[in-house]
């Protein structure tokens, strides 16, 4: 049913599309033959406006994947650099929050680990909206920030790297079966606001899938079993977006054009000295506008590295070591 409801939405958005072109092509005509200028002129304006509709509706249409329609998880981790790295962190935990809600969508902090002065050393959150793993998908990676540090008393210009994970919640559709045998379970204390009962039990948990050495974390609830079952959901779809993963390694292990997006590959490069710059080093895609994109846009970049990860990166990419 969620299925045909998605479709149903689809097919609508494109009939009525075709009907509005259609009422204006006639408007047009009409116009033309009562020598109506104003309705001719008006028409065209419609005409031209219905150009951005479609140029949603074909974004819309690479979103197609078998996980795309999911909500997702993204995780942060700041990267080498202390303070430096942890403040970029922090801010680009903000930029994926300001995006989600610019669509309406909703942000749940599941985890989160605060740096020593400021920022934050990890941090994992649940995207909840139509397609938010479809759009989020190409963002995981490793992104670099240039900027003169607010941290360094002589005002010197840094490097810093922090990375970005994203993948799918899996729904009760998926079957995915994991062996406790294959588990290490750890508990602690929480970290950060929560008040005195989250902060003096320990009810946060950390689960290790041994076998793939993938680590999930919760501490979002007061419960040990509900963080639990939370981690174990998200341990779930760690391994349902590996799967996914290697789905796509083979699919694609004839065109060498067409590169995997991972862990521990530089995507973007975020400069706001000596110049106020942002491109994505897969597409070529580049806006000087740095202050709109920390503040959650970016769609433009989402948008050409979904056609990009379609056609193939070989003719995007430029040469970047």
């Amino acid at each position: 049913m969620r299925q045909r409801d998605e479709l149903d939405v689809q097919v609508k958005a494109v009939r009525d599309f075709e009907q509005q072109l259609r009422d204006n092509i006639e408007l047009i005509e009409l116009g033309e033959a009562e020598g109506d200028a104003e309705i001719v002129k008006e028409a065209e304006t419609a005409i031209e406006e219905l150009e951005g509709t479609a140029s949603r509706l074909q974004v819309e249409t690479l979103l197609s994947g078998e996980a795309d329609h999911n909500d997702c998880y993204v995780e942060i981790h700041a990267g080498a650099g202390g303070t430096e790295s942890q403040d970029w962190a922090s801010m680009l935990l903000r930029m994926y929050t300001r995006w989600a809600e610019r669509r309406k969508f909703k942000v749940e902090t599941m985890e989160i680990h605060p740096g020593e002065e400021a920022g934050i050393k990890s941090a994992t959150i649940q995207i909840k909206g139509h397609n938010a793993y479809g759009w989020l998908k190409t963002e995981a990676g490793v992104h670099r920030l240039v900027r003169i540090s607010p941290y360094d008393s002589a005002a010197r210009r840094h490097t810093s790297f922090s990375s970005a994970w994203v993948y799918p919640v899996v729904d009760d559709t998926i079957n995915i079966e994991i062996n406790e045998s294959d588990l290490k379970v750890d508990t602690y204390r929480s970290s950060g606001a929560g008040g005195q009962h989250v902060n003096t039990t320990d009810s946060a948990i950390r689960i290790t899938h041994v076998p793939s050495g993938i680590v999930v974390a919760c501490q979002a609830e007061r419960s040990q079993h509900k963080n639990r079952a939370t981690a174990m959901q998200m341990l779930k779809a760690r391994l349902y977006e590996q799967e996914l993963e290697k789905r796509e390694a083979a699919a694609n292990a004839e065109a060498a054009s067409k590169t995997e997006i991972g862990w521990g590959h530089q995507i973007r490069s975020y400069v706001l000295q000596p110049y106020q710059m942002v491109k994505d080093l897969r597409t070529s895609h580049e806006t000087s506008n740095t202050g709109a994109v920390l503040d959650g846009d970016l769609d433009g970049f989402m948008e050409a590295s979904l056609a990009a990860r379609v056609t193939g990166y070989a003719d995007t990419v430029k040469d970047v070591e």
